[in-house]
């Protein structure tokens, strides 16, 4: 399944690591400044979120889409990887 992170997934993964923005993009591989800019909501390239999704998903986060959260619904989430 292809998923494509929203901006609010990013900032909720990077919580439940504790991960700064700029761990967050030393381990995607990115610039901190695109990271910082998904966040914000702007425009970034498809690869840069495909590696920001890469490290959380080595980190054991999963995202979540959005309405499959629960069974009544809900907007797009995350949560820890079962090892």
């Amino acid at each position: 399944m292809v998923i494509s992170m929203a901006p609010e997934q990013s900032k909720m993964a990077r919580a439940a690591l504790g991960w700064s923005l700029t761990r967050l993009a030393t381990e995607a591989g990115i610039g901190r400044a695109t990271a910082a800019r998904f966040e914000l909501g702007e425009t970034v390239q498809l690869d840069s979120i495909a590696a920001m999704e890469r490290a959380f998903s080595n980190a054991g986060i999963e995202l979540i889409e959005a309405g499959r959260a629960s069974r009544a619904g809900g907007g797009p989430g995350v949560r820890r990887s079962k090892a």
